[in-house]
């Protein structure tokens, strides 16, 4: 879930970066932890495959190369730098960076460099790179280019693209779970009142993405807290620290207990630190930079996409089209929690956790929550991405909106604004 006309950087290109080691070893089995159910929906992806030009080859190894929108400085770009060295370094395979590669065709420059270095697949991280992405897999048939979060590989129709996700509404809603008990222990302690429970939620854009995001952590809270609401503000970038702290300090003024986010800075946790409000954060933990305040952090782990990928280029095998891992396939984790949680908090994620991978609790269950307070028994999303945008497929199946379900898409489509959330700006 991510970079739908985003940010239009000023920065330049920055020089590549090779990294890596020697000759590609044997990859390891991708997803080994994913069900029997998950691993028959994988093939079950694959099958539904658009018809190839190019049938995959087995190589004798890989080269890799990674197109990232910012630097180590955004908590976004750096957990998808993390995963990519992981990866690469545990398989063998050679890998070569490009960083603060705007949305625009600086990413079609940067994806042909990539190939012409000798990558075997290349992979962009921001959902405003897609189009360019598009481009140079059409100029570069042979090369295997894949996408994070973007919507259009199971309309393109090129047997060499292909976009990822995953389900991380999950770790949100989880994330949101330590929110509500953090609540919980204030109103308990009579540092608030149930009526004062109010949560706080800096988001980049009004995006699928990102409302499928805050709705999951409202969910989660209100699922132990049943008298939480919350409060959004938007900053219209995906990394602004002045803008995210800024928006962090008037939702507290204007009466927030906690605060989350959708953006990619330490601007809205470092102002919790100072205001001693308690702070979920995304992408990594904030710990050491708000030990008072950091209760928690949920993000993506792209380690099992990227081994993913190595093992499907090496074997010369079809890589699905939409990836969507789970938090049964380790793609989707909470960080270690910070001293600032509630009694019992550990205890509530983790029962919450196994039901979620049982299959038992979902998290948009149109059972606890509203639409102008009325239940949601239908709704059609466009899981398409259509040049009109027309709501195209039912999504409420079994008493739950199917969010990123196989079948559909990778990418969020849950655009829905539920009761119990304020929206206070909605100029992005």
């Amino acid at each position: 879930m991510k970079r739908l006309l985003g940010i239009f950087m000023t920065v330049a290109l920055t020089a590549s970066m090779l990294v890596g080691c020697g000759q590609s070893a044997a990859a390891p089995a991708a997803n080994t932890s994913a069900p029997a159910e998950a691993e028959a929906a994988e093939e079950t992806a694959d099958a539904a495959e658009p018809a190839t030009t190019e049938e995959p080859v087995a190589l004798q190894g890989v080269k890799a190369g990674f197109i990232f929108l910012h630097d180590e400085n955004s908590t976004y770009d750096l957990n998808f730098m993390n995963a990519a060295k992981a990866a690469c370094e545990a398989t063998g395979v050679e890998y070569i960076t490009k960083t603060n590669i705007p949305e625009g065709q600086e990413c079609y420059e940067a994806a042909c460099e990539l190939a012409d270095a000798g990558c075997n697949f290349i992979f962009a991280d921001s959902f405003g790179h897609e189009d360019y992405m598009i481009e140079a897999a059409k100029e570069f048939p042979e090369i295997q280019f894949c996408h994070a979060t973007g919507t259009k590989a199971h309309t393109e129709g090129l047997a060499n693209f292909h976009n990822a996700f995953a389900s991380i509404y999950e770790g949100r809603y989880l994330a949101g779970i330590a929110a509500g008990m953090k609540l919980n222990e204030m109103i308990e302690n009579g540092d608030i009142t149930e009526d004062q429970a109010v949560m706080g939620y800096i988001g980049a854009y009004t995006y699928a993405e990102v409302i499928s995001g805050y709705s999951s952590f409202y969910l989660g809270a209100k699922s132990v807290c049943p008298s939480v609401t919350m409060k959004v503000t938007f900053t219209g970038s995906w990394y602004d620290e002045t803008a995210e702290k800024e928006g962090a300090n008037k939702l507290i003024e204007d009466g927030c207990v906690l605060i989350s986010q959708h953006a990619d800075s330490m601007g809205a946790p470092t102002a919790c630190e100072t205001a001693g409000v308690p702070n979920v954060s995304y992408n990594g933990s904030t710990a050491t930079a708000c030990p008072n305040t950091f209760l928690v952090s949920s993000r993506i782990n792209w380690v099992p996409y990227f081994t993913y990928l190595i093992e499907s280029v090496e074997k010369g095998e079809k890589i699905a089209t939409d990836y969507n891992g789970t938090i049964a396939t380790g793609s989707v984790v909470l960080t270690d929690f910070g001293t600032a949680i509630a009694d019992g908090t550990k205890e509530a994620v983790e029962e919450a956790k196994a039901k979620i991978e049982a299959g038992t609790l979902h998290v948009f269950d149109t059972a606890t929550f509203t639409v102008d307070g009325s239940k949601l028994d239908s709704y059609m999303a466009d899981v398409d991405t259509d040049a009109d945008y027309t709501p195209d497929t039912e999504v409420i199946k079994d008493g739950y909106f199917a969010e990123s379900a196989e079948g559909f898409r990778s990418a969020p489509y849950f655009d829905l604004q539920i009761d119990g959330i304020t929206l206070l700006d909605v100029a992005y």
